[in-house]
């Protein structure tokens, strides 16, 4: 495994409009940092022209790797067909983004910087100093700071932000994630995260977050409350998990 090397995950869906300018400010980034590969995951939510807007840079560039997974039922399958595209060629490093620039590529050496001071895991966090989010809806901020708040209190946890999807690993954990089954479906996974690599050693960065404007689904909501549940239930009874 080289110890430099460094793999950046990225699920899109539905971004050809926004495509050019997100991947030339990723790739500014990239051109400053050794050894890096970018792992974009894309399945059959697109409907539009992203999957060949990513197959063709991928051609292009051979930093760029698409990775195609039509057999996805949802984003959390998403996030992981990413990792364990990676993980086959054993990156020091894993960092996991979102685009459209709702997460700043410009970010991505901080995370690093991190990663490379022993640190397991790298969560952004919008809600300590430095951090931020701009066009974000009222209901949004709510669901976001409210869940937060909740899964601190029932399930012991004690991080600022528990649903950003700004966030790095090393190697050992992402060789750990990839074999646990997560039970999210939605956006809970990094709350889920969070909890079950709650002792490794991690530290929390601040970011500056866009929001897509896109509104939450209440499956998503129910999914969030489900999984909660879930381990709250096992905290009580002494069967907590971790990864």
């Amino acid at each position: 495994m080289n110890s430099t090397a460094v793999a950046v995950i990225i699920p899109l869906a539905n971004e050809a409009i926004s495509f050019d300018l997100f991947i030339g400010k990723l790739t500014d980034t990239i051109n400053t940092m050794h050894s890096t590969s970018v792992y974009l995951v894309t399945d059959k939510a697109s409907t539009d022209e992203t999957p060949d807007l990513c197959r063709e840079l991928a051609q292009q560039d051979s930093r760029f790797i698409h990775v195609d997974a039509p057999k996805n039922r949802h984003v959390v399958d998403a996030y992981l067909a990413g990792y364990r595209a990676a993980h086959v060629n054993r990156h020091a490093f894993y960092i996991e983004m979102d685009a459209g620039l709702s997460h700043l590529p410009a970010q991505l050496p901080q995370f690093l910087h991190f990663l490379n001071m022993k640190y397991d895991c790298v969560f952004g966090s919008r809600y300590i100093e430095g951090g931020s989010v701009s066009n974000s809806t009222l209901g949004r901020q709510f669901l976001s700071k409210a869940g937060t708040l909740l899964s601190n209190v029932l399930l012991g946890t004690r991080l600022r932000d528990m649903t950003s999807g700004y966030q790095a690993f090393s190697d050992e954990v992402v060789a750990m994630m990839i074999k646990y089954p997560f039970r999210s479906k939605a956006h809970f996974y990094q709350t889920e995260v969070r909890y079950l690599l709650r002792h490794k050693k991690q530290l929390e960065i601040p970011i500056q977050y866009s929001s897509p404007s896109k509104s939450i689904q209440w499956s998503s909501i129910t999914n969030a409350l489900q999984v909660l549940g879930y381990y709250w239930f096992k905290r009580l009874t002494f069967s907590s998990k971790q990864i």
